[in-house]
């Protein structure tokens, strides 16, 4: 759902860039909270993760194909706040060096497909696992409904800015109707992905899933007919923290293998924007991108003529340069937390 230069006026283009500037400056400020020394790292990884899955188109209907927007997969992995600033580094990697989705339009791109989906999927994901059990299933099922809703709501909210913005004639009514039914279409497909990639992290470490936090409830015991909290005969010594390092490598490798392999196979039909676009005569009025002579244009090396080995190669910069962005980002962030966090009592009293 990369809206490419042209598609809405400058003055919408601009207000979309100050709600999304504001958007990621709040989250930077929420970020702090998120990110600690283990997860810092791990937020890069998400990053480059989205990055490489949306690489993998997949095709939902007749000539039109889909692919992952990640809002509802970040926001469940290292948290909302977190969320929002994974997809935005995504979009800014894949409009400066792959020419996708335009400059002019990156707060449109980052409101829609970063702050939208983050919203919407995390409310709902909240909300569902208040209800249903504490348990990993439920946390899994959680993300496949989040990430459901979260895409068709991205659609609507796009079309509400081409209604206030839009710099062609085509009627609203058919712009919504067509964007939410093929975006629906594509929202199971972010489902599947979504739960599938939360199902297995949750599998191995659910410590390091934001989502799952707090997920073991304490071992109850029946005393005088009441339910109370068991106490530990005795007190353990706190257990040191588990590396990430493995779960690192094992989602980088993943990344590596998707960009540079996988994405060979996607589906070569264009997007669901991309469609209703051309159905619709919407991209009557589209730009050349600012980023069109880039070496990396179009996801592929300029100079390489092999379709394969030019595709994998950009796929494989592109989970390299998102994951250093990204990674030195939430590093950043994470150590404004370290300076801003106060000192303990202990500590003023030295």
């Amino acid at each position: 759902m990369h809206v490419p230069d042209g598609f809405i006026n400058a003055p919408v283009s601009v207000a979309a860039g100050v709600v999304a500037a504001g958007a990621v400056a709040v989250s930077l400020r929420g970020a702090r909270r998120e990110l600690d020394e283990r997860t810092a790292p791990l937020a890069g990884l998400v990053a480059a993760f989205i990055f490489a899955v949306q690489m993998l188109n997949f095709p939902v209907a007749a000539g039109t194909s889909g692919h992952l927007l990640g809002g509802a997969l970040a926001a469940i992995l290292v948290g909302p706040w977190t969320g929002v600033l994974c997809i935005a580094v995504v979009l800014l990697m894949q409009g400066i060096l792959f020419a996708d989705g335009g400059l002019t339009a990156l707060g449109v791109n980052i409101t829609v497909m970063g702050v939208v989906t983050v919203v919407v999927a995390y409310a709902l994901f909240r909300g569902l696992v208040l209800l249903l059990p504490r348990t990993r299933a439920s946390v899994t099922a959680a993300s496949f409904v989040a990430a459901l809703v979260s895409v068709p709501a991205a659609a609507a909210v796009f079309t509400l800015i081409y209604a206030v913005g839009g710099t062609t004639d085509v009627p609203v009514s058919k712009v919504l109707t067509a964007m939410v039914g093929v975006h629906t279409l594509i929202g199971i497909g972010e489902a599947v992905i979504t739960m599938l990639t939360v199902g297995a992290v949750v599998a191995v470490r659910p410590d390091l899933v934001y989502g799952a936090r707090g997920l073991t409830a304490p071992l109850k015991l029946r005393v005088g007919g009441e339910l109370v909290d068991a106490v530990p005969a005795t007190e353990p010594a706190a257990a040191p923290a588990r590396s990430p390092k493995k779960l690192w490598i094992g989602g980088l490798v993943t990344a590596l293998v998707l960009a540079g392999f996988v994405s060979f196979y996607a589906s070569a039909s264009p997007d669901g924007l991309e469609k209703v676009a051309a159905d619709k005569g919407i991209d009557s009025k589209v730009e050349d991108h600012a980023a069109a002579d880039s070496p990396l244009a179009d996801y592929g090396v300029r100079g390489i003529e092999t379709a394969r080995l030019s595709g994998g190669l950009a796929g494989t910069i592109g989970v390299g340069a998102t994951l250093a962005v990204g990674t030195g980002a939430f590093w950043v962030v994470r150590r404004r937390r370290a300076h801003t966090e106060p000192r303990t009592h202990a500590e003023t009293t030295v």
